[in-house]
């Protein structure tokens, strides 16, 4: 079992067996060298963009009010000098050392992996008092930020605020992180967290779709996968004395039809596939603006091997690989390079093979991977 720096010298297994979904972990110093630092002006441009999910959140004269970007360049320079957050989601699309730290995270399945979000706070910033429905690594960069935390039951939110904001927060722990410490919660785990000074907070989230979300994406799924033979009869129709009464035997009939629909582990393994690597809406790729051919492609990734694009995630079972929402069609003798290159999120020259590139020419030509070094 092997220690793991992120969280304090502690294994994974320790980690998932006595914290995950079941209580608060501090870690003081669990990431100092987060690379480059994203200033607010980086932060602001990038809420600007329309294929980028922003929020900006105020907190003034006891109201809260809420504006999702993209936010004009004259809106953010209006800002006052405390008593606002700027949040941007998915930061791990536009930045590989960014991309870098959340990859970090891989003592957990990339299935289970959703964004790093940057928030940004001045003093007094704040969000408020919330809870999350997902498990959450809350790491401090730059500055200072006071956290309050409980396991309180009640969940009763401000009414008409803009956003899910608790009405009576009970402080049970708290805490003062800076630069380099993270704060581990678990799922619906109230916290509360007010810059000291400016700053700002890497949320790495975690995919907890709920119940219903999952049967109605399965059900999507279904409707393009089933085929059931026969159509709706009844010879035997007499004259009804109802006519608007549904008869029983069609509600009989109708059932029988239904029933003919099922699935099995294959069938699930596959939804979810698709399911968990389909891109966001507003996530696109970018194909090369000036593509290599396929002898130029062939010959630049046999010195440099291939990358994933930053947005790109790539998840499999057994022999079926998944890729930004499609199956792979990979042959068996390349599957376990193919698993490298999911697993690590790059592959050498090495593990390339002449009958994966057509494969891999045409993901390059639709922005998914390139060769090596050039993210």
């Amino acid at each position: 079992m092997k220690a793991i720096d992120l969280l304090g010298g502690m294994t994974a297994e320790t980690f998932l067996q006595d914290y995950w979904h079941k209580k608060p972990l501090l870690i003081r110093g669990a990431l100092t060298d987060v690379g480059a630092p994203v200033d607010l002006t980086w932060l602001t441009e990038l809420s600007r963009s329309e294929d980028v999910e922003s929020r900006l959140i105020e907190f003034k004269q006891g109201k809260w009010s809420l504006e999702r970007g993209p936010f004009r360049p004259g809106r953010l320079r209006r800002l006052p000098e405390s008593d606002w957050t700027i949040l941007v989601q998915n930061v791990n699309h536009h930045l590989p050392h960014i991309a870098d730290i959340l990859w970090r995270f891989d003592f957990m399945p990339y299935a289970r992996l959703d964004d790093l979000m940057i928030s940004y706070a001045p003093p007094g910033g704040t969000v408020g008092p919330h809870f999350d429905s997902y498990d959450v690594f809350l790491l401090q960069v730059g500055g200072r930020k006071h956290w309050q935390i409980s396991s309180q039951q009640d969940e009763a939110f401000i009414e008409d605020a803009p956003i899910k904001v608790l009405k009576d927060f009970r402080m049970e722990e708290e805490f003062v992180l800076e630069h380099g410490d993270m704060l581990y919660l678990p799922p619906r785990y109230a916290h509360y967290g007010v810059a000291l000074e400016p700053g700002m907070t890497y949320s790495i989230g975690f995919r907890a779709p709920s119940a219903q979300e999952l049967a109605t994406e399965f059900l999507v799924y279904l409707q393009d996968r089933i085929c059931i033979d026969g159509r709706y009869a009844d010879p035997e129709l007499r004259p009804p004395q109802e006519p608007a009464r549904l008869d029983d035997s069609m509600v009989e009939q109708v059932g029988r039809i239904l029933s003919q629909i099922s699935w099995d582990r294959h069938t699930v393994t596959d939804f979810l596939g698709h399911y968990l690597t389909e891109p966001k809406p507003h996530v696109f790729y970018e194909a090369p603006e000036e593509a290599l051919d396929e002898d130029e492609f062939a010959a630049v990734v046999a010195a440099t091997g291939v990358e994933l694009d930053l947005k790109t995630l790539i998840l499999y079972a057994d022999d079926m690989l998944y890729c930004n929402g499609e199956a792979l069609p990979v042959l068996r003798d390349d599957v376990a390079a193919w698993q490298q290159l999911a697993n690590r999120r790059r592959m050498s020259p090495q593990q390339l093979s002449p009958s994966m590139m057509p494969l891999l020419l045409e993901g390059y030509h639709a922005g998914w991977w390139q060769p090596a070094g050039e993210n």
